[in-house]
């Protein structure tokens, strides 16, 4: 798939990037070489079924189960703010 400079300054732009024209032309080859990577890996037949079952057939992965976290102390440790029992973060709206 072809990759252009001006595909690359348009994802910038909405990224709110800027690249010079060296650097968008670099951006450019790399985007191809990742593109014609994905579009190899559609032609080989990666037999992912079965991957989550044991050749029985039976499912190795785990029920989900509820467990309570009794150490809200520990859970908390790292959170900047806190108003009774719930997270408090920053407005995020420009």
């Amino acid at each position: 798939m072809k990759i252009t400079t001006e595909t690359i300054n348009y994802i910038a732009k909405l990224a709110k990037l800027r690249f010079n024209e060296d650097e968008a032309e670099t951006f450019a080859k790399e985007f191809e070489g990742i593109l014609d990577h994905f579009q190899n890996l559609d032609k080989e037949d990666l037999n992912i079924e079965g991957l989550a079952t044991t050749t029985e057939g039976q499912s190795v992965l785990r029920k989900d189960e509820i467990k309570p976290f009794e150490n809200k102390k520990e859970l908390f440790q790292n959170v900047k703010g806190m108003r009774e029992s719930y997270l408090s973060i920053p407005k995020v709206i420009e």
